[in-house]
């Protein structure tokens, strides 16, 4: 019996670390998709501004007006690169929260397993027990009788 009590304390901090680990999971998704949803819009709105410049270079724009719109696109352009490695990043801590719940779901999952082996093998147990007992008392009352 105490092995099933040690065993259920495992399997208790297991949940918990594993309810900890979906938690984490479930922040990383959510700043992957708030990453990726902040590169989009950036990209919207570069793709925007080009637009606009090409609208102006084709209604005439002045030299110093074009290269204020080509510094802005530039700077754009960096701001993307940035946003698109945090993206990678947010990424890579999805995966690694990933695995990481997997395997604290594992851990927890195996000492389910090992408690059910455990009381499995405390019914054998009490079975074999209850057995010996009604053997010995059927063969008191049969030497009884005789």
């Amino acid at each position: 019996m105490a092995t099933i009590n040690a065993i259920q304390t495992l399997i208790d901090l297991s949940t918990q670390q594993s309810e900890l680990e979906a938690t984490r999971l479930g922040l990383a998704n959510k700043a992957r998709t708030e990453a990726q949803e902040k590169l989009s819009m950036l990209e919207e709105y570069r793709n925007e501004y080009a637009e606009r410049l090409q609208q102006q270079l084709a209604q005439g724009l002045s030299s110093g007006s074009y290269i204020n719109f080509k510094q802005f696109i530039a700077t754009l352009d960096q701001t993307i690169i940035q946003q698109q490695q945090i993206v990678q990043n947010s990424h890579h801590r999805v995966e690694k929260h990933r695995a990481d719940w997997q395997e604290s779901e594992r851990k927890r999952l195996s000492y389910s397993t090992l408690t059910k082996r455990a009381e499995i093998a405390l019914r054998h147990k009490e079975n074999k027990r209850d057995q010996k007992q009604t053997d010995e008392h059927a063969s008191r009352v049969k030497m009884r009788q005789l």
